[in-house]
């Protein structure tokens, strides 16, 4: 029986959720998601930035292949003809559709969202989401501001809505459509939150008295962190509320109490994001396909909190890097479902919270770019072939091998395997390894150390994480012809992930990395 796939990508959401052992933020129906999924704990993108992300896991190539590093240009026009996941699913039968921000908007999409390649219909944008940007929320003194901790009234917003609430109401007309038409589909469904601003409705503070809420562990810029790998966060300095607070550049740091309002927000953000997932899906057991569709959710890069001293993302570290990732397939990661069983009763995260586990959990390092042939796997549609080493002139191949393979392996096997190894680079090598990169306009930072164009981009950090360890080189880099020159390393990072977890003690200086330069180089 042909399976449907509703794919759910969220906007800068780090795996602070329940289902990841996160004890303070209240994400019941994303943690009931998970408790009928395999959930992987170590899955990264492949550039922390939205455009160069979402590219990467749609068409399943890598950014030096996609040749995105910012938001200013279109794959098909400027790398090579690459079929996306959507497109390939359309090809075989699928009615394909785009909900909310699952394409960057603009010309990284062809200001089309790629449509009519990727999408069987063009793409729904919610009608409020231009107001996104706009004084919507209320200061102190009762103005108007645009503000980047922004708990709202609803009702008083343009069109008495937010964009996200409309997304889950179309994609649930959408469900009830393809139901009535007995088609089969693909269902990509992109939430906003808890992307900045931090706008929510203000009854989700509740959840979080400020009293509970902590700095990050490490709210500190490390003293070895060589200066090409910091992010100054110039997008959250243009706030109306993080400009009264005149902080300075580049390192800040902004005053505790407002890096506490910042975290309370960024949670907040969350349950209001659990529940439109709660509701949507709940409207999948609602039209009876909870048995019948195969349901992904992820983000397209992580965002710090004030560790390392940084917010936002646009940097290599595993809080602007790692992801969710969960793969709910009826029949395989739960028993098959019975008709008109429900699988996902909505959860009031106001209410009594059951505390749900995962189904099944797996530590390998994945990576999103991997998304593409994984599900096509799950769907029983052909896996895309191996891209070869170069392939702008391949229009259907992928550059992330299917992670099936790892969705009923349990892990006290692996530990097994690992300890039965003598020769330990020998062992290294079977290891999967998750890559991500991030640009730099210089070795120091600028205001477009964030978000630099192409033409500006002199620096390349290219960045590998094990189960054991991140490396990162930061090398030369030629915008012209998209190359990097490894011999011209300008700094390096390493982090021993059981030692130093939130990756603060840089040791590449007293470390010989001959055998780590060699792997990422592969």
């Amino acid at each position: 029986d042909d399976m449907n796939v509703l794919f759910i990508v969220v906007d800068d959401l780090r795996p602070v959720l329940g289902c990841y052992g996160d004890k303070l933020v209240k994400s019941p129906n994303i943690d009931q998601l998970a408790s009928q999924s395999i959930v992987f704990s170590n899955a990264y993108a492949q550039q922390a930035v939205c455009a160069p992300s979402r590219v990467s896991f749609l068409t399943g190539r890598r950014p030096d292949t996609t040749r995105l590093y910012d938001f200013y240009s279109y794959w098909r026009v400027h790398a090579g003809n690459y079929s996306t996941m959507p497109q390939y699913f359309k090809e075989n039968g699928y009615v394909t559709l785009s909900v909310g921000k699952v394409f960057h908007p603009g010309v990284s999409s062809n200001y089309s969202d790629d449509y009519p390649y990727s999408w069987s219909t063009p793409p729904f944008h919610p009608s409020t989401e231009k107001y996104e940007n706009d004084k919507t929320c209320r200061g102190k003194d009762g103005k108007l501001y645009a503000n980047l901790v922004c708990p709202v009234d609803v009702t008083e917003m343009p069109g008495g809505t937010l964009p996200d609430i409309q997304s889950t109401e179309e994609a649930i007309r959408l469900l009830n459509v393809m139901k009535a038409n007995k088609q089969k589909f693909f269902l990509a469904v992109g939430y906003h939150k808890p992307h900045i601003p931090l706008r929510y409705p203000q009854e989700f503070l509740k959840l979080y008295p400020l009293d509970n809420i902590t700095l990050a562990p490490d709210p500190w810029v490390p003293e070895k962190l060589p200066s090409v790998a910091y992010n100054p966060w110039m997008d959250i300095r243009q706030r109306d509320d993080v400009k009264a607070l005149n902080v300075s550049f580049p390192y800040g740091p902004l005053p505790d109490d407002f890096q506490r309002q910042i975290r309370q927000s960024y949670y907040a953000a969350i349950s209001y994001l659990d529940t439109q997932v709660g509701l949507l899906l709940n409207a999948l057991d609602d039209v009876g396909l909870s048995g019948r569709t195969i349901v992904v959710f992820t983000a397209d890069h992580g965002w710090s909190l004030g560790e390392h001293g940084e917010w936002a993302k646009y940097s290599n570290f595993d809080v602007a890097t790692r992801v969710p990732l969960m793969f709910y397939v009826p029949g395989v990661t739960t028993s098959s479902v019975s008709q008109g069983e429900r699988v996902f009763p909505y959860r009031d995260p106001f209410g009594h919270i059951l505390s749900l586990v995962p189904k099944g959990r797996s530590k390998k390092a994945v990576e999103l770019v991997s998304l593409f042939s994984t599900l096509a796997e799950l769907a029983g549609l052909q896996v895309p072939p191996t891209c070869p080493q170069t392939s702008f002139h391949v229009a259907r191949c992928t550059e992330g091998a299917s992670i099936v393979r790892y969705f009923n392996a349990s892990e006290e096997k692996v530990e097994e395997e690992k300890n039965g190894c003598d020769d330990t680079y020998g062992c290294f090598n079977e290891e999967p390894v998750a890559f991500s990169q991030y640009p730099r306009p210089a070795d120091t930072p600028q205001w477009n150390s964030d978000k630099p164009k192409l033409k500006d981009i002199r620096i390349m950090g290219y960045s590998m994480r094990t189960i054991d360890y991140r490396y990162t080189v930061w090398v030369r880099f030629y915008p012209n012809n998209f190359s990097a020159n490894f011999e011209d390393v300008h700094a390096g990072e390493l982090y021993m992930v059981e030692t130093d977890p939130n990756q603060d003690y840089n040791i590449y200086n007293n470390t010989s990395h001959g055998f780590f330069f060699k792997k990422i180089l592969r």
